[in-house]
């Protein structure tokens, strides 16, 4: 199966695997403190260990040659850093032909543009390459960075879920966004 590598000014996009599970690790470790109020329990508790990496990498990989996900890493040119996570993951094919994004940014990076330059690639990608026609990504009320990047990519906003998902250990309510493939 041939795996996409896509070049943005400031980074690679490269396909998460079991072969770059040390670069996730570093980011992880680097950024946990940052990502621990926007994530699920189990990505605090767990995420950060290089085993946990390992095995977050295997499952990206195994999900990517099943068809169910394509989970990007942006990796800086020249230092060879993980500067960014693109998660395309749920993919569904037959008549919805959709899945949902997410997303992070080291916190040195946030604020600077990286996430919209590597969301707009990635997007494209999951559009032209893969043929979708829908993506799906939800922020929490209060996440306005991932409101402002959302609207900034083209996603419009389509409801409210109370207590939809579980974050750093509290049901929390979630703004639904989704992005039409104008092309399909």
């Amino acid at each position: 199966m041939n795996t996409p590598e896509i070049e943005t000014p400031r980074c690679t996009l490269r396909l998460l695997g079991p072969h770059n599970a040390e670069l996730l690790h570093a980011y992880r470790t680097r950024n946990q403190d940052h990502l621990a109020p926007w994530e699920p329990n189990t990505a605090q508790q767990h995420g950060s260990s290089a085993e946990a990496c390992d095995l977050v990498a295997q499952r990206a990989w195994q999900g990517f040659m099943d068809g169910a996900s394509v989970q990007f890493m942006a990796v800086e040119h020249g230092s060879q850093r993980m500067l960014a996570a693109c998660n395309f993951t749920n993919i569904v094919r037959g008549p919805l032909q959709a899945c949902h994004l997410g997303y992070s940014v080291d916190q040195q990076h946030q604020g600077k543009g990286l996430m919209h330059e590597v969301a707009s690639a990635g997007i494209h990608y999951m559009f032209h390459s893969v043929c979708l026609h829908r993506i799906m990504a939800n922020h929490m009320p209060t996440n306005t960075r991932s409101e402002r990047l959302l609207r900034a990519l083209g996603f419009e906003r389509e409801g409210y879920a109370r207590a939809y998902l579980k974050i750093a250990g509290q049901w929390e309510d979630m703004v639904l966004n989704a992005l039409v493939n104008p092309q399909v």
